[in-house]
Order: C-alpha cells, then structure tokens, then sequence
C-alpha cells in the first residue's frame, strides 16, 4: 500500500515547491508514481522522495518532466532554484542522514564531532558559541547531543570514519580534565572496530579542507549528499559534481593522514603530555 504523500509547503522551499508542482502535473496526467517512474525511466522510490522535498532532484529529472507534461521549463527552472539554496531545516536533515545513511565520514578540522563527543566537552562548546545561552539551554543542548550517539548501538550502526586534524586535539577545550577525559574516548573508539580514526599531523601542511568542516552522508547504494560547514555557514550538497570534489578531498586527505594504529598511538602521546 502507497504511503500517504506528505504534506508540502510550496512557500517553505524550492525543494517543496518542486514536489508540489511534480505531484500536481502527476495527478493532473492521472499517473500514479509507479507509472510515472516507467515513463521517464526513473526510481519510484526515488521520485516518491523528490515528491516528499526529501532530496534535491538529480540532473536531468527536471528536462524529463518537463518533457512529459509539457511544462516548458518550468521544472527546469525550479531545479536550478533549489540547487542554490540551503535545505530549509539543516539539523533536521543531518539527523535524518545519520539514520538512514550506511556509512558517515568525517574531516573534523577544529573541534570533535558530535558522535565522539563527551558530555563536558559538549556543554563547553555550547557555553562558549553564545554565552548568553542560560545553563537550562545548555543542558537541553547536551542531552539532544549525547542522544545522537545512541545510533552507535543500532543493530546496525553505520560505518563511521574520521580524519581529525591535530589541532582538534591540541586545542584545550574546557580545560585540562575535560580535555583529557575527551581524548581518552577518541583514543577508546580509535582502537575499536566500530570507528576508523585518523590524525592528520600539523607537519602535512596545507590541504583543500582547511577552515572547514565536512561530513559525507554514503548511502547503501553509494548515493552521497555532503555537509560542509564554516564559522558563518552550513551547506548540504547533493550536486554530483560538487560532492564528487569533496568526496575526492576526504580521500586524499585520508592517503595522507596517519594510519588508524599510529593514530590512536598519536592521541594517547597528547594525553600523556597534558599537564595535571
């Protein structure tokens, strides 16, 4: 049985816009999706999703439809609109991905990621982006960010990787003791089977991800979105050509960082030199 089709708000976004207009020309051609997708010779899973504003549409779908319903290019149109534009909810989304994805890599280039985080560590990071937050936000903050790592212990975590810059773990955040229990998790986790950790040393010098943090989302399929997030901005990218060019950096900075054993031999060479 079909799911119910979800609700859409065209004035929320091009991508809601996109997958109103395409389940209204549908339903005006009395296509199901099932036909459709036969028509135009795509996934009906895939176009359910594009019709729910669930995904960016992929390259060519918008000249495909406009074709079949004779739309000019009024698809056309709404596709480069949404290929600019930021996904209207970005945490939503990012938790979304992290559920439903099968592999998660990581270049973490100041701070360490979310899953990996420990609750002090966390509620240092949230004191310090906006001191006006009341301590009551605080706590609201870190318990929604430990509640993440639940994930960890699904039936089926998803493959995780990282490549943590050094200055991740240099930086003293929260001070000596939280530093140190923080890096005594990484360094946990880096021997473990469930995580693949590797530091990229200071001595690498200059790479393409610089400033930067970014997250590849891999989906079973080998389907990737991308998330790349700065001190001002956060960006979900689904173009292939784009997420191929991030893709392609997370590899070479991969080749060129320590491998997971000199890794986790690395943190705990930083634990050690914490003064107590």
């Amino acid at each position: 049985m079909a799911r119910p089709g979800r609700e859409l708000n065209p004035d929320r976004s091009a991508r809601d816009l996109f997958g109103a207009e395409l389940r209204r020309h549908r339903e005006r051609a009395g296509l199901s999706l099932e036909k459709l997708a036969k028509v135009i010779r795509y996934s009906r899973s895939h176009l359910a999703r594009i019709e729910a504003a669930e995904c960016l549409p992929p390259p060519g779908l918008a000249e495909a439809l406009d074709a079949e319903f004779g739309t000019g290019s009024l698809f056309v149109a709404l596709y480069k609109i949404a290929q600019r534009e930021a996904h209207p909810d970005k945490y939503r989304r990012g938790r979304e991905l992290e559920a439903k994805v099968r592999c998660i890599k990581e270049y973490a280039g100041c701070f360490v990621p979310g899953l990996m985080q420990t609750a002090d560590y966390a509620r240092a990071l949230f004191r310090t982006g906006d001191p006006t937050r009341s301590e009551e936000k605080v706590e609201e903050m870190v318990a929604l960010r430990m509640s993440r790592q639940a994930l960890l212990q699904a039936d089926r975590p998803p493959e995780l990787s990282y490549i943590l810059d050094e200055a991740v773990l240099r930086r003293p955040v929260g001070g000596s003791d939280i530093w140190r229990d923080q890096l005594a998790a990484l360094a946990a986790v880096a021997s473990s089977r469930t995580h693949l950790v590797q530091v990229l040393p200071f001595n690498h010098g200059e790479h393409p991800l610089m400033g930067g943090h970014l997250t590849l989302f891999i989906s079973e399929s080998g389907a990737t979105v991308a998330y790349e997030e700065t001190i001002s901005t956060m960006e979900f990218l689904e173009d292939p050509i784009r997420v191929a060019r991030h893709r392609r950096a997370y590899e070479m900075l991969s080749a060129c960082a320590l491998s997971p054993i000199d890794s986790a031999a690395f943190i705990k060479t930083v634990i050690e030199e914490i003064p107590r």
